[in-house]
């Protein structure tokens, strides 16, 4: 048994604290009031514990807090409350960089304040006088409540083996990881919403404008237009003659998918799983994302069982995330690690061989660094070719909108040219 098992097996709960540690609550979003030096007033949105949080961010600024409005749940959202991820990963870099060379950490902490956005600035300075009052980097960093349970975990064990400067490192290169597999889904997501909004917006172009005069004026000069020439001809009307209330519409929707966008997300997401195609690129995404997060534990000396723990919890995939949990509930029990990642069938049958070797050899720790970095080039690899196959298909959805837009143009014109022959 490797390492890592054995203190697993030995121990399953030691180490497991960190992780059940009730976290405080988030903070909220609040409107605020705020008067400047030079008597002004500034309006703004912004995340804070309470309004006395609020009240101390806004002072360091120079302002004097005035009137405060705790912002509503479905405006102020979750994921607002998170670290963003680029001032965490400069935050760790900057971190793992001057600990290592030995400077002090509330030092540390003083120089990290400066690589990070305005926005955050202000908790890198609270953490630092946390750890200046004798709170030790983790604790500082749970109280601020914007990092995630994965993250504080690592802290925890980090300050028990140490080594706070190489896991800050292996942060950094983990959230750099999970930037790229972001950019990848999100150039996924964006090129085809530029395209289909290009094509609906010359749609409506067309239907609103150049629809109604072209086959108006046949119309007025005797034409028969078939069924669907008058039915493109109707609705461009109608759009063209209730501008306001087709616009209203179309901001409510949009309201609507604002408000109700976890649902919205929640149902992409699930469609995503029985796409072809995608639903490769989602799964490599998440298995990127798991032994990222691995790379990462066990770098800070976290047991086995903890870390998958853990690490479950940063998987989306049901499947997978269910596997996990239940792998994680019988290494707890005395299971042997070899044998029990046998059954995780979400993940490819080669990963599962590369761990099964890995933890005969007592070098777990590698092998899910190495399996981060072969998951994220895997998924450029399928998201390169789900984009090439996605731009004929896009070229094919537009001609269809616009092509079916020319034909009802087109058809009238040609028999009317023909009846005059």
């Amino acid at each position: 048994m490797s390492r890592l098992a054995a203190r697993t097996g030995a121990g399953g709960s030691r180490g497991a604290a960190p992780a059940r540690r009730r976290a405080p609550a988030g903070p909220s979003g609040y409107f605020y009031i705020a008067a400047s030096p030079t008597g002004g007033r500034r309006l703004g949105v912004r995340q804070a514990t309470s309004e006395r949080a609020l009240a101390d961010s806004l002072r360091r600024e120079r302002l004097i807090l005035t009137r405060a409005y705790k912002a509503p749940a479905w405006l102020a959202g979750s994921e607002t409350t998170k670290l963003p991820a680029k001032d965490q990963a400069a935050l760790n870099e900057q971190i793992g960089q001057l600990l290592s060379r030995g400077v002090p950490l509330v030092e540390t902490l003083e120089v990290a304040g400066s690589v990070v956005t305005a926005r955050t600035r202000p908790i890198v300075d609270r953490i630092r006088r946390d750890v200046a009052g004798g709170a030790s980097f983790s604790d500082a960093c749970q109280r601020t409540g914007i990092f995630d349970k994965v993250t504080v975990a690592i802290y925890q064990a980090a300050e028990r083996t140490g080594d706070l400067a190489g896991s800050c490192e292996q942060l950094a290169k983990t959230i750099r990881r999970r930037l790229a597999v972001a950019g990848k889904a999100a150039t996924l997501l964006i090129y085809p919403m530029i395209v289909l909004t290009i094509s609906l917006g010359v749609s409506v172009l067309m239907v609103t404008v150049l629809v109604p005069q072209i086959l108006g004026s046949l119309v007025e000069q005797g034409a028969t237009l078939p069924f669907y020439s008058r039915a493109t001809l109707a609705t461009g009307e109608w759009l063209r003659d209730n501008a306001l209330l087709a616009g209203g519409a179309v901001a409510l929707g949009v309201v609507g998918l604002i408000i109700g966008r976890r649902a919205v997300a929640g149902l992409l997401t699930r469609a995503t799983r029985f796409i072809p195609g995608v639903r490769e690129v989602v799964l490599a995404q998440e298995s990127a994302r798991f032994f990222a997060v691995m790379a990462a534990m066990t770098r800070s000396g976290i047991p086995l069982a903890d870390a998958l723990e853990v690490s479950a919890t940063a998987v989306s995939h049901r499947q997978m995330r269910a596997q996990l949990q239940k792998l994680r509930s019988r290494l707890v029990e005395g299971g042997l690690f070899r044998q029990l990642v046998e059954d995780v069938t979400a993940l490819p049958l080669a990963t599962r061989k590369l761990l099964v070797a890995a933890e005969r050899a007592g070098d777990l720790e590698r092998a899910f660094d190495t399996l981060a970095d072969d998951t994220a080039a895997e998924v450029d690899t399928r998201t390169a070719r789900l984009l090439a196959g996605l731009e004929p298909a896009l070229i094919v959805v537009m001609f269809l909108i616009i092509g079916s837009l020319v034909l009802s143009i087109m058809i009238p014109m040609i028999t009317s040219a023909g009846a005059m022959e």
